[in-house]
């Protein structure tokens, strides 16, 4: 069974080994790639994302029954756009097994849960996770030469 995990400040661990993985982070090459996140700057990433309102941001860790963490669900509110943007990855060891289509329903109840009628994200066009989006409900609301912005009526 795959679940939610509020991490705690000691398991920034795993995002740490997830943002520096060339292959879990082979999605955001249009963006730079890889992402550091060094120890110094977890507690402040931790009290803006983690402890932050939910209708806010939301971040959590996906886990199966035996505490392994998977990957992680986010979504933050952009007032640029005016909307709320998800987030899904899944480290790179454990993709192709089901676990994005979960966590993404997973984020999409909780969202809904916390007053949230509607989520978006904004996908490089060459990323095939669009697919993955448009099977859990999402429609194209336009498109760049950059990116395809997603949106799903919870």
């Amino acid at each position: 069974m795959i679940q939610s995990y509020k991490p705690q400040l000691k398991d920034l661990w795993f995002r740490q080994k997830m943002l520096e993985d060339p292959e879990t982070m082979s999605y955001n090459q249009a963006w730079g790639g890889v992402i550091s996140f060094p120890k110094e700057r977890w507690e402040d990433w931790y009290r803006r994302w983690v402890l932050a309102p939910d209708d806010e941001r939301y971040y959590r860790y996906l886990q199966d029954d035996t505490g392994t963490f998977l990957g992680e669900i986010a979504y933050h509110y952009d007032p640029e756009l005016d909307a709320h943007l998800a987030n899904v990855i899944i480290y790179a060891p454990y993709r192709s097994k089901g676990f994005g289509s979960k966590g993404l329903d997973i984020l999409c109840q909780a969202a809904k849960a916390n007053g949230i009628s509607e989520i978006y994200d904004n996908i490089a066009i060459d990323n095939s996770a669009v697919d993955l989006f448009l099977m859990h409900g999402f429609h194209e609301e336009y498109r760049t030469e950059e990116i395809i912005m997603l949106k799903k009526e919870l």
